[in-house]
Parts: C-alpha cells; sequence; structure tokens
C-alpha cells in the first residue's frame, strides 16, 4: 500500500467516522517528511469532547488510527491535532517549565511536577534540556510518575 494510499484511506475513514457519530468535524490530512498529520476543526463545542482530559481522548484516537492505518513496516507516524490543542498545550508546558526551572535557580530547592502525562513530561524535559543549569529527571511507576526539575 503506498502512502498516498493511506492518506486517501485516512480521508475517507475520517469522513465517513464523524458521519456516523454526528460530529460536525472539518479536517484536512497532510503527509509529511516524517509524519502523517490529521488536523482536526470544529465550532468549538465539541473540541473538548474530541481532546479528552489531558489529552486523552485524542490520544487514544491518534493510537487508533495508528493501528489501523500503519499495517505495513515503514509506515508514517500519524499524529492528530484538534484545533491547534498540540501548539498551546506545548506553549502552557513550556511557560510551566520556564516557570519551574527560575524557582529552582532561585531556591536551589528542586520542584516536583505532579499529573503529567509521557508525552507532557517529554516536552518539558527537552524544553529544559537547553537551560544552563537545570535538570530534569522522572521518578515513580504509573500513574504516579511525576517530574523532578534540580539544579545541576
Amino acid at each position: 500500500m503506498t502512502e498516498e494510499k493511506v492518506t486517501v484511506k485516512l480521508e475517507n475513514f475520517l469522513e465517513e467516522y464523524f458521519k456516523l457519530i454526528e460530529l460536525e468535524v472539518t479536517f484536512n490530512v497532510v503527509e509529511e517528511v516524517e509524519v502523517v498529520k490529521v488536523n482536526l476543526k470544529t465550532d468549538g463545542d465539541v473540541a473538548g469532547l474530541l481532546i479528552g482530559a489531558k489529552g486523552k481522548n485524542i490520544y487514544s484516537f491518534q493510537r487508533l488510527l495508528n493501528i489501523i492505518f500503519n499495517r505495513e513496516e515503514g509506515q508514517k507516524n500519524i499524529v492528530v491535532n484538534v484545533d491547534d490543542w498540540r501548539e498551546k498545550e506545548e506553549d502552557r508546558l513550556e511557560e510551566l517549565a520556564r516557570k519551574t526551572a527560575d524557582h529552582v535557580k532561585e531556591t536551589g530547592q528542586p520542584q516536583n511536577l505532579y499529573n503529567l502525562s509521557a508525552s507532557q513530561r517529554r516536552i518539558i524535559h527537552t524544553f529544559l534540556a537547553e537551560f544552563e543549569g537545570i535538570k530534569t529527571e522522572s521518578q515513580g511507576e504509573g500513574d504516579e510518575r511525576f517530574l523532578v526539575v534540580s539544579a545541576s
């Protein structure tokens, strides 16, 4: 199956899916070098439903699409976004990381960040990797996993 066919099949699937669940969602599918991006646009009322708490629904839907459409080795990863939520979430997490790093530098005391998903922790780890004098570490297991920001 060629990548172009996967993109067309993905578009057809999304059209039928949103029709069946009776949600007013427009979308576009953009193939990039490393990923296929699915950008969903809503009137705002259903965005929260599609995104879910901490992005749980959007990540689950993304996982489902990857299972359905990436059966062949070498297929590109599918990334789902709803009303630019990913960009807004990344900005919010980077601001949290910046404030936390500033606090750690001022006080010298490590700060714990709780209730973050694995992808949220990854964004903060990556962002703070560029900060001189700051290190990050994930601790704990499963749902109890948290991020520690400390001076290096």
